[in-house]
């Protein structure tokens, strides 16, 4: 095995469902000799004993570790990640009407939060006001209730916001990542950093000793 390489790949969250943990799972290898690639894809690295959802931090030391034992000559290039999470969530039936209802609440929230927010900044910024002064301004009269400004305004900031997040798949401006998904994925990365760092603290990660 002298002067064969071993190419590894992790990223930093790997989701599984069962309770055994294969390298593959976890792992993407590369090597000249697919006969080693194959034979540790199905290396046992981790067997999960909780029966709930739970996360363990492993550090990519272990996983060179347990490839050394069974290829001591074997050179190993990391190409991934140094730390990583492993989550486990066993596999449980899926409840339709319980995630209509949490989709549901999370709209009215989302709505209702959303209004309230824009009329706190109406009255905070005297936008009926302004309005009437605008109107002043270019008509020469005083504003009427329900003029072209406070229409255009009222249908503007809806259409504003919806093109501006750009979240409803058939009528997409662009096909980047909306606003929302880099959000997401930015509360990610920061999760996952803030677990590992914990787990570390905590001496809690699987590492070599």
């Amino acid at each position: 095995m002298k002067n064969i390489r071993l190419y590894i790949k992790i990223d930093k969250n790997n989701l599984v469902h069962h309770k055994i943990v294969r390298l593959k799972d976890v792992a993407k290898l590369f090597s000249p000799n697919p006969d080693i690639t194959e034979n540790l894809y199905q290396q046992v690295i981790f067997i999960i004993k909780d029966d709930k959802k739970s996360n363990y931090v492993f550090s990519v030391l272990k996983l060179m570790e347990l490839i050394h034992k069974e290829y001591p000559d074997l050179e190993i290039i990391n190409l991934g990640e140094r730390d990583f999470i492993i989550l486990y969530e066993p596999e449980q039936k899926e409840k339709k009407l319980w995630e209509y209802f949490k989709v549901g609440f999370v709209s009215c929230v989302v709505f209702f939060g959303a209004a309230f927010t824009i009329m706190t900044f109406n009255e905070d910024a005297n936008v009926s006001v302004i309005f009437e002064i605008i109107y002043k301004s270019v008509m020469g009269t005083k504003q009427v209730k329900g003029s072209l400004l406070e229409i255009s305004y009222a249908v503007g900031l809806p259409l504003g916001i919806i093109i501006f997040f750009n979240h409803f798949s058939k009528i997409k401006a662009s096909k980047d990542p909306t606003p929302m998904q880099v959000q997401l994925r930015l509360y990610e990365a920061d999760l996952d950093e803030t677990l590992i760092e914990n787990k570390s603290r905590e001496g809690k990660s699987i590492d070599v000793p």
